[in-house]
């Protein structure tokens, strides 16, 4: 677990280089292993909605188990599975649901390449399982409400 004085020194550091190699003003979170926030900066000057970017890039990052960086190269090649995991976690999400998600993923390709299915319709089963998988989440949503009203109503 990241400690407070860490994560403060990782965010004036990161601040202090972005004013030194004269970068646009930066917001600059860092979260800890559960994915709260610990240490969140916005310099003067930082846009609308930065807070919240910046929270959420360190989030994705650590549920995909990867640097933002990297994160950023997936989403370039893979937008609407990233599009998806966004739907799924409501812009937020688990941990969890994020290592299943891309588990099943990973699994349903092997075994699609191993079948020798062509690409074209690879992208269409992986998009059918994420489909599938915002509809489970949705309705699992809406049940979930339902039963909450129900509960408090008797």
């Amino acid at each position: 677990m990241i400690k407070l004085l860490a994560s403060s020194l990782i965010v004036d550091n990161a601040l202090a280089y972005a004013r030194s190699h004269k970068l646009a003003p930066l917001t600059v979170a860092v979260l800890d292993a559960r994915g709260c926030t610990v240490a969140l900066k916005a310099e003067d000057g930082s846009s609308l909605l930065r807070p919240e970017i910046a929270q959420g890039k360190a989030w994705g990052a650590l549920g995909m188990g990867v640097g933002t960086r990297n994160l950023a190269l997936r989403a370039e090649k893979l937008p609407a599975f990233f599009n998806t995991l966004a739907a799924l976690s409501g812009g937020r999400g688990r941990v969890f649901g994020a290592v299943l998600g891309a588990l099943t993923l990973t699994i349903a390709s092997n075994i699609i390449n191993l079948l020798g299915i062509n690409a074209t319709w690879q992208d269409v089963i992986v998009g059918g399982i994420l489909l599938l998988a915002v509809v489970l989440d949705r309705g699992s949503r809406a049940l979930s409400r339902r039963v909450s009203r129900w509960a408090v109503a008797t």
